[in-house]
């Protein structure tokens, strides 16, 4: 556990008492103070946070219990947060506070509180404010000009903390703490809509340490989730993949997004389906056969209730469909084995199939069509010698491929 300075339980009620002091008038006399005071400041918050980080939230409350106050008073001293260095430290020392599996609504309050402080320290600046622009102007800059780059430079400054850890890989010494991953992943929970916010979002989602357990929190996937499927943040899919490949309830309700938008109006046309289904980026994520695992069953379960409906088979085709050109956007050469993505299958019959009907010249479909045939006979015969094959494993692998499904009632 880090030591604490001897003389740091003084300078904290000095710190306390001169931000009540700056607070509390707005003249040049105390701008002029502030910026004496700011590295000193500066170097204090720096030792209280590397105190707080060996500290559980109850034990900093237990032996700082003004330090909510103090903070506060910090977050709405713009001088303060004019340095990108001061707000990161700042927003380091509020993570420490954050309770990270609240009990009692005293501590999801307080965990609410906080995630509020963050969102102004991030999001809050008013170009307007006095203090801000007879600051920033004292240094040549308009807040206009000033701000956006000030936000940019301490998120960027994240980003590239986040990347070392990661590439730092087993060097447990560089790398970011869990529980530092966990507290900056919820601070996030309330920003992630915010343009600026997006490279830590993504730095975040593709971060992959060696952790036995996920060091993000639920509440920032779902966040994300919700934000992503109503469309206020765009994410590369790499991200997105990322996020399914971590929480499979945000895989699970992006699945059912695409089928309430395939299935809840009548009106929906093939081509409609076809650009809802890319749209999603399901298909592009669903060449990880784990997660098109996930997808196919959900379209195996919703084929069912509603006894082979023609638009949840067109639906099923087409994303069929939109996965293999996706996987040969991917690769020319299939990056895993099609027994892979349907291990309930006879191969033979999946390797068959997936050859598509177009690519054939119109005179020379017939043959692998009755190869096709043949070889769904064979499936069935053999289910019924007591194989542990299902016939309908066969049917259900059958209908993905729309196009030999089709090709017999095109030749009548």
């Amino acid at each position: 556990m880090a030591q604490e300075p001897a003389d740091l339980a003084s300078d904290y009620q000095f710190w306390l008492q001169k931000l009540s002091a700056w607070e509390q008038a707005s003249s040049k006399e105390t701008q002029r103070d502030t910026c004496l005071h700011l590295s000193r400041f500066q170097e204090f918050l720096r030792q209280m946070y590397e105190l707080l980080k060996e500290m559980d939230s109850d034990a900093i409350l237990e032996r700082f219990p003004s330090i909510g106050q103090l903070l506060a008073k910090t977050c709405w001293n713009p001088l303060i947060l004019a340095y990108d260095e001061s707000q990161k430290i700042v927003i380091w020392c509020l993570c420490c506070l954050m309770n990270k599996a609240p009990r009692t609504s005293a501590e999801s309050g307080r965990n609410s509180w906080i995630q509020g402080l963050l969102s102004h320290v991030l999001s809050a600046f008013r170009f307007d404010m006095k203090e801000v622009c007879l600051f920033t102007k004292s240094l040549g800059y308009e807040s206009i000009d000033y701000y956006p780059s000030l936000l940019k430079n301490m998120v960027l400054s994240l980003v590239s903390e986040l990347r070392g850890s990661h590439l730092n890989g087993l060097n447990t010494q560089s790398r970011m703490a869990p529980e530092r991953m966990m507290s900056l992943s919820q601070v996030c929970v309330p920003l992630v809509t915010l343009p600026d916010i997006e490279p830590l979002v993504e730095a975040l989602l593709t971060y992959h340490g060696h952790e036995p357990q996920e060091v993000l929190s639920a509440e920032f996937f779902e966040a994300v989730t919700e934000a992503f499927l109503s469309e206020k943040i765009v994410l590369p899919t790499s991200s997105v993949v990322s996020l399914w490949f971590r929480h499979l309830p945000s895989l699970e309700k992006a699945t059912l997004h695409l089928f309430e938008k395939l299935f809840s109006s009548k009106r929906n046309c093939l081509r409609r389906m076809e650009c809802c289904i890319k749209e999603s980026l399901l298909p592009q994520a669903a060449c990880q056969p784990a997660i098109f695992r996930i997808v196919d069953e959900m379209f195996r379960f919703v084929l069912l209730e509603t006894d082979g409906a023609p638009a949840v088979l067109a639906a099923l085709q087409i994303f069929t469909s939109c996965l293999v050109e996706a996987l040969r956007k991917e690769n020319k050469q299939l990056k895993f084995a099609l027994k892979t993505y349907f291990p309930y299958s006879a191969p033979c019959l999946t390797a068959a199939l997936s050859q598509q009907p177009e690519a054939i010249p119109q005179g020379h479909r017939l043959q692998p069509l009755l190869h096709i045939s043949q070889l769904l006979r064979e499936a069935v015969e053999d289910c019924t010698d007591g194989s542990h094959r299902n016939p309908f494993e066969s049917w259900f692998l059958f209908v993905h491929f729309g196009g030999w499904v089709d090709l017999p009632f095109s030749r009548s």
